[in-house]
């Protein structure tokens, strides 16, 4: 199945982008639990199209009323006035993930997916956001796929991480749609952790790669991007 254009005409006008992606991540997920993942593992697909994100204080207080001292609530304190206050330059998150989740520790999160959204790469603050997320994964010991297939925003979240980690490697996607998908995972060494990479180009009409999904330092699975991107196809009607 070739890489399809899902955010520009034709396509954009017939089917909703975040739908396909909620399809794929579903997809990935369920590919993993059916064909791959031993039984002491678990794939979950996370879908989440963020929002302004908004505070409403009567939400916490019965009828809008603060506790009272004569009602023997706690006595109201005053804060002084902060010393600044700025607006920040960026909203909830889109999350279209999929987490893989050892279930002898915990659930403890081992793996994430991550399918890059136009939202992520829309300003400089949410690709920051983005690039954080991934590298505080990194440096817990879970590995990370990338993958972006936004066709109607340029910005590179893959050379936005290596920025961020200070490292210097070479950078997929460095044209003008920025078309990518890097598999990601951190070694310890004697000098601290290493960070190795799986990088691979995207083009429209190409084929989609299969990349390595680190579990454990031992043990890693051939997450086939083709496959489950011809499958979420097949579930949103969609053909080449």
């Amino acid at each position: 199945m070739p890489l399809l254009d899902h955010f520009r005409p034709p396509l954009s006008q017939r089917r909703h982008w975040d739908s396909f992606h909620g399809a794929w991540a579903e997809a990935m997920a369920t590919n993993l639990n059916q064909s791959l993942l031993p039984e002491r593992f678990v794939a979950e697909a996370r879908v989440k199209l963020g929002g302004q994100v908004e505070i409403d204080v009567g939400t916490f207080a019965e009828n809008g009323m603060a506790p009272s001292s004569e009602s023997g609530g706690v006595a109201v304190w005053a804060p002084p006035k902060p010393v600044a206050t700025a607006a920040l330059g960026f909203q909830d998150p889109d999350i279209f993930e999929v987490q893989v989740l050892s279930e002898e520790e915990g659930p403890r999160l081992v793996a994430a997916i991550e399918l890059v959204s136009p939202a992520n790469k829309d300003r400089p603050a949410h690709r920051r956001m983005f690039a954080v997320k991934c590298a505080s994964y990194l440096h817990s010991g879970v590995s990370v796929i990338i993958v972006d297939v936004v066709t109607e925003r340029s910005g590179n979240l893959h050379a936005e991480l290596l920025e961020l980690l200070r490292v210097q490697l070479s950078t997929p996607g460095q044209g003008v749609q920025d078309l990518y998908a890097t598999a990601y995972r951190t070694v310890p060494a004697p000098q601290g952790l290493h960070l190795e990479t799986w990088a691979h180009s995207l083009t429209l009409g190409g084929s989609l790669p299969t990349l390595p999904l680190w579990l454990q330092p031992d043990l890693c699975l051939p997450l086939d991007l083709e496959a489950t991107y011809h499958a979420a196809c097949v579930a949103r009607r969609i053909a080449s």
